[in-house]
């Protein structure tokens, strides 16, 4: 498989996008890959890179986007943070990947036994890490907090509802129909992705 291009991101539907993550995940769950040679997609993309997606995902080492869909360099834009929230710096960096880098698709990507959802659902409080957790508190009061898993899934829809809030480029975009914004869960056991809007 190639790197990305300036013309086949532009040929990409919203869904279309999603649907080359959901392809990339069945492909990793029956532990096939496509092929392809990273080593000339870092060629193709000194002269720029053509996203067709930006995933906010946890920092979860068991988590990483571009194994999880069967990605190459240069296919998606990859924000990594405890218990993928949303802050300031995250929505900048999205606002970017829509407006200036052409992705067609927000994604925001929970996963079952979340360590951060967990702590979460603890009322952990530690240094700059309670800062983090109030930002899932929100999704406790949704969900049964003894079910960490069902609070991780709540959290990415509030997370969802924050980008749309809190961002005048990504909700105008979405309403345009030139992006899509979605959101889903990996189950660490299996590796499998079930997607929702």
């Amino acid at each position: 498989m190639k790197a990305q291009t300036l013309e086949t991101q532009k040929a990409l539907s919203p869904d279309a996008a999603l649907q080359l993550l959901k392809e990339g995940n069945a492909r990793f769950v029956q532990n096939q890959k496509a092929d392809r040679n990273l080593l000339e997609q870092v060629q193709d993309t000194v002269g720029g890179q053509y996203p067709f997606a930006v995933v906010l995902s946890c920092i979860d080492s068991r988590t990483s986007s571009e194994l999880v869909f069967d990605l190459g360099i240069g296919d998606i834009f990859s924000a990594r943070v405890a218990g993928n929230v949303v802050n300031d710096d995250i929505l900048g960096s999205m606002e970017y990947a829509v407006k200036y880098a052409g992705s067609k698709l927000v994604v925001v990507l929970g996963h079952t036994k979340c360590g951060a959802v967990g702590a979460a659902c603890q009322d952990v409080k530690d240094g700059n890490i309670t800062t983090l957790l109030e930002k899932i508190k929100p999704a406790i009061g949704r969900s049964n907090p003894e079910d960490a898993d069902a609070v991780a899934g709540e959290n990415v829809r509030v997370m969802i509802e924050e980008i749309r809030n809190r961002s005048e480029i990504i909700a105008n975009a979405e309403a345009s129909g030139s992006i899509k914004i979605v959101g889903g869960m990996y189950d660490i056991s299996t590796g499998k992705v079930d997607f929702y809007s």
